[in-house]
């Protein structure tokens, strides 16, 4: 019987975003419709809501595939996945003229500029938290689902 284990950690993977983005996309709506702030939010959410879980999901995939020859444990393997995404992240929003890089920071939407010594300990922090979501979270459904 085939029991299918890229799908179950495809599923695996997939869970911990797709309900942050519920949390997330709320906040975003309350921001735009509530508080009226004029900043075109709904441009930014359609990047992490098509890619966000995705990736989860086939990052979750390559770290039961690499399971034989891997030596990092699943903490580490989901700590450098925000490397992967504020790449693509930041390529996607440069090309698509969302955000500008300078020589202080990058501005966002020509409008919203943020120095590098801000976004610096945001992204650590940020790595911080794939690390914990993926050993703690992550690392627990893939041990429920028989893949880990």
């Amino acid at each position: 019987m085939n029991t299918h284990p890229y799908l179950r950690a495809y599923m695996a993977g997939i869970v911990v975003p797709s309900l942050g983005l519920l949390v997330a996309l709320t906040v975003f709506i309350l921001t735009r419709l509530v508080f009226q702030v004029p900043i075109p939010i709904e441009r930014v959410v359609i990047f992490p809501m098509a890619l966000v879980p995705n990736a989860f999901g086939v990052w979750n995939i390559f770290y039961v595939w690499s399971r034989p020859h891997r030596q990092l444990p699943i903490g580490f393997h989901g700590a450098l996945l925000p490397v992967v995404m504020a790449t693509m992240g930041a390529l996607a929003a440069t090309c698509g003229g969302f955000m500008t890089v300078g020589v202080h920071g990058v501005t966002w939407f020509q409008a919203i500029t943020v120095p590098y010594f801000l976004i610096v300990p945001w992204f650590l922090a940020g790595v911080a938290v794939y690390y914990l979501l993926w050993k703690y979270v992550v690392g627990f459904l893939n041990q429920v689902l028989g893949i880990e």
